[in-house]
C-alpha cells in the first residue's frame, strides 16, 4: 500500500496547499490512504466541519487532531458525526468522538488509525503508551488489518521516538506532529516499522511555527502579549511523510519526507 501523512496544516497557507496538491498527488503516486493532522487548519486554532468538508473533498482519507481539538467549540458538537475525524485516544473517558478507527479502503483493505497525544510539557493526559499498546492488542497487523498508523502529538522527541521503538513490528507508520518542523530522520525501525519525529507543518514558514512573526517576537523579547496569534498567510510547503507497505505483513518497505512549495528546500520522490 501506498500512504501519504501530512503534517499539521496551519490556517489558510496550510489549507490551500493541502487541498491544491493532494488531488494531483493520489494521482501521481497511486495512493491508497491519505492522512491529515488538521488541529491547526481554522486560523490556527482547531478544526470546523466545514474544513473537514474540503479535506475530504480534496482527497483526504482521514484527519487527526491534537492539543487544539476543541479550540472551535463546534467540533465538540461535530466529531461524534464524522468517523473519519480522531482526536487523542488518551483523553480521558466520556471525551466526545475516538482515537482509534478502522477504515475500509474501496480496495477492501483496512487501515488503523490511532492517534495519541504525548505527555511531557504537554497537558497530564491518560498514558499515551498504555493506550496504544491497549488498541494494538485488538489487532493483528498483516492479518486483522493491513496497515496501522499511528500519530503521535508531542512535544518532547525522546516521548516521540520512544514511541516508534515500542510500537516497532506493531505499526506500519509512527509519526510524530506538533512541532511544527520537518525533522530529518526518517526511517525503517529494525522490526519493520518506518518512523519520523516530526513530518513537520503545511503552512508558511515564512513565520514562527507558522504564525506571524510580529506578536511571537514581542512576547519572547518584551514577555508582553500584544495581541493575537495570527496565521501567516505566504505561500505554504506541503510537508509530509510518504510509506510503501508490504501487502503480506504491512510493514514498511519504504518511507521518503516529501516537502513542495514554499520556503523549504523542496524534497519529491
Amino acid at each position: 500500500m501506498k500512504l501519504l501523512y501530512c503534517g499539521d496544516v496551519v490556517g489558510r497557507s496550510g489549507r490551500d496547499a493541502v487541498v491544491s496538491r493532494i488531488p494531483d498527488l493520489r494521482k501521481s503516486l497511486g495512493l491508497d490512504f491519505v492522512l491529515v493532522n488538521g488541529e491547526n487548519a481554522a486560523a490556527g486554532f482547531g478544526i470546523t466541519g466545514k474544513i473537514c468538508e474540503d479535506f475530504y473533498a480534496a482527497g483526504v482519507d482521514v484527519i487527526v487532531l491534537g492539543n487544539h481539538a476543541w479550540d472551535q467549540r463546534e467540533t465538540l458538537a461535530y466529531i461524534n458525526s464524522d468517523p473519519k475525524l480522531l482526536r487523542p485516544l488518551n483523553y480521558p473517558k466520556g471525551t466526545p468522538g475516538k482515537g482509534a478507527a478502522v477504515y475500509t479502503l474501496n480496495s477492501g483493505k483496512k487501515i488503523l488509525v490511532v492517534q495519541v497525544m504525548g505527555r511531557v510539557f504537554m497537558d497530564p493526559l491518560d498514558d499515551p503508551f498504555a493506550a496504544v499498546d491497549a488498541e494494538l492488542s485488538k489487532y493483528r497487523l498483516g492479518a486483522g488489518v493491513d496497515a496501522i498508523i499511528v500519530d503521535i502529538h508531542g512535544e518532547a522527541t525522546s516521548e516521540k521516538m520512544a514511541m516508534g521503538h515500542f510500537c516497532d513490528g506493531r505499526a506500519s507508520l509512527v509519526c510524530g506532529t506538533h512541532s511544527h518542523i520537518p525533522t530529518a530522520d526518517a526511517q525503517i525501525l529494525p522490526n519493520g516499522t518506518a518512523y519520523q519525529t516530526d513530518a513537520g507543518m503545511c503552512g508558511d514558514y515564512n513565520s514562527v511555527i507558522g504564525m506571524e512573526k510580529t506578536e511571537p517576537l514581542n512576547r519572547f523579547t518584551r514577555k508582553i502579549p500584544g495581541g493575537r496569534f495570527e496565521p501567516a498567510n505566504g505561500e505554504g510547503t506541503l510537508c509530509a511523510v510518504y510509506v510503501e507497505t508490504d501487502d503480506r505483513t504491512g510493514l514498511a518497505t519504504k518511507i521518503a519526507p516529501l516537502r513542495l512549495g514554499g520556503r523549504l528546500a523542496q524534497a519529491t520522490l
